[in-house]
């Protein structure tokens, strides 16, 4: 055990098990270890985001660093510099005197230097009849060599982090052009649509650009502008292949992608036989497909997902289900979660589902919360959206007209 590299500071300021674990840490360092000290240096730079460490304390640092004669760190040398004050101070670019020592309290506490106080706080050297040094007090650089590999390691995280995030913000930049410029087509060929209302969700998330600031903010909301992206795509197929007739529109898949390519949500319109006929995910145990109602007992029951339909309208399951992405994002709900419910319940009772769930909106904390209980429970064979459908016809007073 090294405990001769544990030391209390001078005067008034306390000592905590932080600063002790800091400095047994750096008692622990491979023998014969070296690093250039520049390197180690602009890999601080690069990580100093995680390291908590403003520009001011890096510049301090850097004047630690002048001081030291050597250009490598080196285990088995003597790694205290012992400046004064007005000598950093002259190399930090003329800092102030209490910015200087609250940076240096801040290079302490990220674990990046220590402090070897003398008996009177002095920092000084004593050295032998040959000159070399024999003791130091002032500040130890040897943090510095012992975190050398975790503080490149560090320094490539946030590199990749600004690397995804350009990526991102590229991307963003893209889905922004293309739904501007397909809205605005759209609009100007005369193409039946709500487009001021896909023009408001556009507006919307453009304010919530301006206040993302992770890389997970940037996600979000680029998830959300491919997801109008495609909505917007395909209705103009839609109004490109109007003269099909409905009968076909089992065989036509709709693919909203998100940036994940490993996780992509993908809603396919496909039958309601190949839906009922895919196996339950639950392992020997057989779940029974959710009945599908008619898509006029649906609107019935939900009248108020007709006004996100294409054109205002709602004449066939599937433009049920672009309405029902359409209420997801303004609800709240995630891709995930209406993927879930897509995959477990078939996609034309996930919309249904949707549909009542923007019926029930004011009697609903969090849409998607509740989404994904009631995925949950039709995983389990618990969920039937008969009982929902009813409830909801019975509200309207239309119970009797059951279809």
């Amino acid at each position: 055990m090294h405990t001769e590299n544990v030391t209390t500071p001078f005067g008034r300021r306390p000592m905590t098990l932080a600063l002790v674990k800091s400095q047994m840490r750096t008692s622990h360092i491979e023998k014969g270890k070296s690093a250039d000290k520049w390197k180690v240096y602009r890999d601080a730079c690069d990580a100093r985001s995680l390291l908590g460490l403003r520009d001011r304390a890096l510049a301090v640092l850097n004047a630690l660093l002048t001081f030291y004669p050597d250009g490598t760190l080196s285990d088995g040398g003597n790694l205290i510099v012992f400046p004064s004050n007005a000598q950093l101070t002259a190399r930090a670019n003329g800092i102030a005197g209490t910015t200087l020592r609250e940076n240096l309290g801040h290079l302490v506490e990220a674990g990046l230097i220590q402090r070897c106080d003398s008996p009177n706080g002095k920092r000084y050297a004593r050295k032998t009849a040959d000159g070399s040094i024999e003791t130091a007090y002032g500040f130890s650089l040897s943090p510095l060599l012992a975190r050398s590999d975790e503080l490149a390691l560090m320094a490539q995280e946030v590199a990749a982090v600004q690397r995804a995030l350009k990526i991102v913000k590229e991307r963003i930049t893209i889905a922004r052009r293309d739904i501007r410029k397909l809205i605005s087509a759209a609009v100007e060929d005369g193409v039946p649509g709500d487009w001021g209302r896909a023009e408001g969700v556009h507006v919307a998330l453009m304010a919530r650009l301006r206040t993302a600031k992770s890389v997970e903010d940037f996600t979000g909301v680029l998830d959300e502008l491919e997801l109008l992206r495609e909505e917007v795509i395909n209705r103009l197929e839609i109004q490109v292949n109007s003269a099909k007739s409905d009968t076909n529109d089992a065989d036509i898949r709709l693919h909203i992608q998100s940036s994940n390519t490993e996780s992509t949500l993908e809603f396919e319109l496909s039958s309601r036989n190949e839906q009922e006929a895919k196996p339950s995910r639950d392992i020997g145990r057989k779940i029974e497909p959710i009945k599908t109602f008619p898509l006029g007992m649906v609107l019935r029951a939900c009248p108020d997902i007709s006004m996100y339909g294409p054109g205002g309208a709602i004449g066939s399951w599937r433009d049920l289900m672009l309405a029902a992405v359409v209420v997801r994002s303004m609800l709240g709900v995630s891709a995930s979660a209406y993927q879930d419910a897509c995959e477990v319940m078939g996609p034309e009772n996930a919309a249904a589902t949707m549909a009542a769930i923007l019926e029930r909106t004011g009697h609903i904390t969090s849409a998607g919360g509740y989404l994904r209980d009631l995925t949950a429970r039709a995983r389990r064979g618990e969920f039937s959206l008969g009982p929902v459908l009813m409830a909801l016809l019975r509200a309207s007073g239309e119970g009797a007209r059951r279809a």
